[in-house]
């Protein structure tokens, strides 16, 4: 538990040597001979290719399993369906000829209501640009019906021609196992499209602007948005970011950076072809600088994320 250095042994017994360690950051297992050296023939120095490459990438996968999990079990929940209020009704729009007005409520599409985890209402509307739709409205008055509106086409001014904002309502919405199976693959898919288009905004920050907060947070920003989402929106919201965080801890650990798994797979296949000409001093002094680099990087992430909570988020 926690990263080095050690602050004590946990427990010795056994092949299994548990530790607490001071840096409270996540936490590790390192395998005999997983530094390159070990006369154990079970070692991980003297596993086959194959088996270390499956090793290596078990834990991405369960990070990736865990937060479809997640998402599966939330599509199965109840949630409270979302939605939107209209704002704005562009003239010669389809919302505009389908009669929408200002105030009035999107509550559903073709019949079927959507939560906050997505697709969203205004999601499946931009899906299904040049088709015809239902619109379940609920006017200002409080009266429902149900619009037939065709969207158009050019998605550049919206598929309907609207802006509105999103509201839960009383409504509940829940899903059978095999649309919940579906869903669950879905969100987990777009966290990790999310989090890859994040850590492409992180690079750009630190190369153009080092002197800014960066797009993202680290492990002081996290635990304070965990408890926030979890006091303010309840534990389905903080389930959900748990889903975020597994999906982020997969991709994550699979980028092929020095200690992390992508990063020994690299290794492991650059010494595999290059053979003893890969010294192993060479190999452990790459983990170490690439170690040096991610501390540094929490180091700055953490500073932006104590001055976010100092002054109030800004």
């Amino acid at each position: 538990m926690g990263f080095p250095p050690r602050a004590r042994v946990l427990r010795s017994e056994g092949e299994t040597l548990y530790t607490l360690n001071w840096l409270p950051i996540g936490g590790f297992v390192k395998l005999e001979g997983e530094d390159g050296e070990s006369q154990d023939p079970r070692s991980f120095v003297s596993a086959r290719l194959p088996v270390k490459l499956i090793i290596l990438v078990a834990g991405v996968v369960m990070n990736l399993v865990l937060a479809f999990a997640i998402m599966t079990v939330i599509a199965l929940l109840p949630n409270p369906a979302l939605a939107f209020r209209v704002n704005e009704v562009q003239a010669n729009s389809p919302a505009a000829t389908a009669g929408l007005a200002v105030g009035d409520d999107i509550l559903a599409v073709n019949g079927t209501y959507h939560d906050q985890y997505g697709p969203t209402t205004l999601e499946v509307l931009r899906r299904s640009a040049g088709q015809t739709v239902t619109l379940t409205v609920q006017r200002a008055s409080g009266r429902v019906e149900d619009l037939t509106v065709t969207l158009r086409d050019d998605t550049t001014q919206g598929a309907l021609g609207i802006s509105a904002q999103g509201r839960l309502t009383d409504r509940s919405v829940s899903h059978d196992p095999a649309t919940a199976l579906g869903l669950g693959t879905e969100r987990t898919g777009r966290a990790f499209l999310l989090i890859l288009r994040g850590l492409g905004d992180l690079g750009e920050s630190i190369i153009n602007r080092p002197t800014e907060a960066p797009p993202v947070q680290g492990p002081i920003g996290i635990a304070v948005g965990v408890g926030e989402v979890f006091w303010q929106q309840g534990p389905i919201a903080t389930l959900f970011l748990a889903g975020l965080l597994s999906a982020n801890l997969a991709l994550v650990n699979i980028l092929p950076l020095p200690p992390l798994d992508g990063g020994r797979i690299l290794m492991i296949l650059i010494r595999a072809i290059v053979g003893k000409r890969l010294s192993l001093q060479v190999e452990r002094l790459t983990y170490v600088v690439g170690f040096g680099f991610l501390m540094a990087l929490i180091v700055w992430i953490s500073f932006f994320d104590i001055a976010r909570s100092v002054g109030g988020g800004q």
